[in-house]
């Protein structure tokens, strides 16, 4: 008889536990919450962005050990707690005094911390099972190459690899010339805006760009920033009366702006305020900026000689000295605004080509260029002629910056080089 007791109680504490396992089944199709077990005991989560590591929230990591060690009692002393018969919700957290500025998230279910399901030896309902099974399938699979070569990698050919120049791309080259032409027309100051200045001058203009191209030399900036810094300064001065006193943190501003727009590391504002002999503050640079930015209407992409340099070379290929003299030519031009402001940055760029290519080769502008650009020789000898008197007269010029950045080995000295003394063309 007490067996046949120990028996039913037998049968009815295994229907317990399936009826009770049948339940957890059932519940599981949300995802339940399981305890966290030590959570705040592990290392923060650790993202590597640009070889540096972020631990856990971006935020200020300056803080002192102690800080340190007193925050991690605090959280051991609060851990996270779960309840088995709550499975709606996750585990409760400790509060946290503020929120960081920015956090990394991690994408994880409902749950703040799930484990994984544990095998349960027992019968249950097999419709169930079969449900809860059928939710937890996976995505279909995606037949994809899983290869790390992007497919608009170019560089990748027959026979190994080629680096590629975001210049040469020929498909296209027609089209970036034809847009650079469009744009210099709406990006070009005004040529006579000197005559309504009523405290400057041509002079002051040229002693402000000479101490630009020391500043670019001082900071190895690209020549690049130094075209669009100049060509910033004379839209501002073709719509702007500016004093004197004002020229320099114009010109400042302007190579702030310049610099953030092409370089990767431009300096701080500090720097600049630094090259100027504390002559203006952090707040003035700053505020001339923002002037400077509204009257250009933020439009900061002004095809420069440069640019149009760039393309004439890769077009009809010259040799390295041609391509130095060439830049040097141009950056005389930056220096006198009369009469370069006239020209537009393709045309003088096509002029110093043909001044170059004739001093060095005996050259002249080729017949393939006239084709590409548009420009024949008789329209680019005012300009040419122009840039060879500002050549013949560079060495007595009382700004040398241009002379001296272009005397060393990096530009094959084509400073040295002396001008032709007349200009025999064909």
């Amino acid at each position: 008889m007490a067996g046949a007791n120990r028996g039913q109680a037998t049968a009815a504490s295994e229907l317990h536990n399936q009826e009770n396992m049948l339940s957890r089944l059932r519940g599981s199709a949300k995802p339940r919450a399981a305890p966290c077990e030590n959570q705040e005991n592990l290392p923060p989560k650790q993202a590597t962005v640009g070889g540096r590591t972020v631990l856990g929230a971006l935020q200020n990591n300056l803080r002192s050990k102690t800080q340190n060690q007193r925050g991690t009692k605090q959280e051991s002393s609060q851990t996270l707690s779960c309840k088995n018969e709550d499975l709606g919700k996750s585990c409760s957290e400790k509060p946290s005094a503020k929120q960081p500025a920015f956090q990394i998230h991690v994408d994880e279910l409902d749950g703040a911390c799930v484990k994984k399901p544990q095998l349960v030896k027992a019968k249950a309902n097999s419709d169930t099972i079969n449900a809860v099974a059928k939710r937890r399938q996976p995505l279909a699979t995606i037949d994809m190459d899983l290869s790390f070569d992007s497919p608009m990698d170019m560089s990748v050919v027959e026979g190994g690899e080629k680096p590629v120049d975001a210049n040469e791309v020929q498909e296209y080259a027609a089209e970036i010339h034809t847009y650079l032409r469009d744009v210099e027309v709406k990006t070009r100051p005004k040529a006579g805006y000197m005559k309504k200045q009523p405290d400057i001058t041509n002079s002051m203009r040229a002693i402000l760009v000479d101490w630009l191209v020391e500043v670019g030399e001082e900071y190895k900036l690209q020549n690049e920033t130094l075209y669009l810094a100049v060509n910033y300064i004379d839209r501002f001065l073709s719509s702007m009366s500016v004093l004197r006193g004002k020229l320099q943190l114009v010109g400042t501003a302007a190579m702030l702006l310049a610099s953030k727009f092409e370089e990767i590391y431009p300096p701080e504002v500090a720097e600049f305020v630094y090259i100027t002999d504390d002559t203006y503050t952090k707040k003035q640079v700053l505020r001339m900026e923002q002037l400077v930015l509204k009257v250009l209407s933020f439009d900061l992409a002004a095809p420069t000689i440069t640019q149009f340099l760039t393309q004439y070379f890769l077009h009809h290929s010259v040799n390295k000295q041609v391509e130095s003299l060439s830049m040097y030519l141009a950056e005389l031009s930056l220096v006198e605004s009369d009469p370069f402001l006239k020209y537009l940055p393709s045309h003088t760029a096509a002029a110093a080509y043909t001044l170059a290519n004739h001093t060095v080769t005996g050259g002249s502008w080729p017949k393939s260029m006239t084709e590409m650009t548009g420009y024949s020789l008789e329209e680019l000898m005012p300009c040419v002629e122009d840039l060879h008197q500002t050549f013949l007269g560079a060495p007595q010029h009382a700004q040398q910056s241009v002379r001296e950045k272009y005397k060393g080995p990096k530009y094959s000295d084509v400073s040295l080089i002396d001008a032709p003394s007349k200009l025999l063309l064909n």
